[in-house]
């Protein structure tokens, strides 16, 4: 096709999820939960999109894990009734929009706590509508976000939970990440084993004073395969549920953490070659209003990190010879390496994005293709409801 015009029908810039790449992700991360005999909790932050998530509950998964209220909003409109909110909140509009939500007939909510301050608002809304809302406590096992330290705290805050009415504490809850390890396959198992353990432990302590918990839940992105595994193997009895969400994507800061292969990076960015005029470096019409502008700089350690002392916003699919160095606005400068094929004006190129969780944030809209046709449009109707 002339000047290699990829997807005429589309202007650009233009997010594209490739569905063989999101099936099989998705159908991989279900058959790893299902063989260990755990339940899948996909977390949906990543493409706030009901119609991919219902395709993660029709592979298996027992329900929807959301960051946000106002996330867990969309998903209940769209039918799904069971969602774990997994960020703890404050704050009166937000326990309005909880009361919405607990008292919609059929659904099925949680909400992760780690301070009483939190729960209070939550024995409240439980009081007023006169049932009780079930609570996971976040506990921090190392990534030093959210949580309460594992041992007496965890327990303290437990006794002190349980004697709160309108509430219940249904289960813990922990977030592992492949940044407290070197990201080799040897690190995220140990940080797996770790994590594990520490879940394991404190369900086993809270049983034994007397606490029901019901949900013991870790196994995030990089992680979720070695928690399978040692579920599997018997030395995490007590884990019930894994709680991945990047991975059913990927984007590269998740490939150089190990919570997706390049290779399996479902979505990129369809951009346009607009200027040539330069012998260095082509204009394309995707700068940071198309790409979110991560430059990943955290792993600026990494071998490779820079290119003539530029970061990267992105690589080119098929194109190792082209280096995504610098993004304005609404234009991206793709830089020649050495002995790089020249490009031309109008063509076309799919980016992989370094966030695709920035990506699907600032679009309204994503296009899934199959095989280079356009297969169904997906509406991101979690978009901006993160307020």
């Amino acid at each position: 096709m002339k000047n290699n015009v990829l997807y005429p029908s589309l202007d650009t810039p233009a997010v594209l999820i490739d569905m063989n790449t999101l099936e099989a992700n998705i159908k991989e991360m279900a058959q790893a939960a299902a063989g260990a005999g755990v339940k899948l909790r996909p977390h949906v932050k990543v493409h706030q999109c009901p119609e991919i998530a219902k395709m993660q509950l029709e592979a298996g998964a027992c329900g929807v894990e959301v960051g946000l209220i106002d996330q867990a909003e969309v998903m209940a409109e769209a039918g799904i009734n069971d969602i774990i909110v997994a960020h703890p909140f404050y704050g009166e509009r937000k326990l309005e929009k909880i009361k919405k939500l607990v008292t919609r007939p059929g659904l099925k909510l949680a909400i992760v706590v780690d301070m009483v301050e939190q729960a209070e608002g939550l024995s409240k809304v439980g009081q007023e509508v006169g049932k009780k809302i079930p609570v996971h406590m976040k506990i921090d096992t190392g990534t030093k976000r959210y949580g309460v330290l594992p041992g007496t705290p965890t327990l303290e805050l437990a006794k002190k939970l349980s004697k709160m009415p309108g509430i219940e504490i249904a289960g813990i809850y922990a977030h592992e990440s492949s940044a407290q390890t070197a990201p080799t396959d040897e690190g995220v198992a140990r940080v797996a084993l770790e994590v594990g353990s520490i879940m394991c432990e404190m369900a086993r302590l809270l049983r034994k004073e007397g606490f029901a918990i019901e949900d013991v839940a870790t196994g995030a992105s990089p992680t979720i395969f070695a928690i399978c595994r040692w579920v599997k193997e018997g030395i995490h009895k007590e884990i019930t549920e894994v709680h991945p969400g990047q991975r059913a994507i990927g984007d590269i800061a998740y490939s150089y953490s190990l919570g997706c292969e390049r290779d399996r990076c479902a979505l990129t960015v369809l951009s346009t070659v607009v200027s040539t005029s330069h012998p260095d470096y082509v204009i394309l019409d995707a700068g940071f209003k198309a790409l979110g502008g991560e430059s990943i700089i955290g792993r600026r350690d990494t071998p490779g990190f820079f290119w003539n002392g530029m970061p990267s916003f992105g690589v080119i699919k098929g194109r190792d010879d082209l280096w995504l160095g610098r993004v304005g606005a609404e234009s991206g400068w793709l830089y020649y390496k050495e002995n790089a094929k020249k490009l031309t004006v109008g063509e076309r190129l799919e980016i992989i994005p370094n966030s695709a969780s920035l990506i699907l944030n600032i679009h309204d809209k994503a296009y899934g293709v199959r095989n280079g046709v356009i297969e169904r449009e997906f509406d991101i109707t979690g978009r901006g409801r993160g307020t």
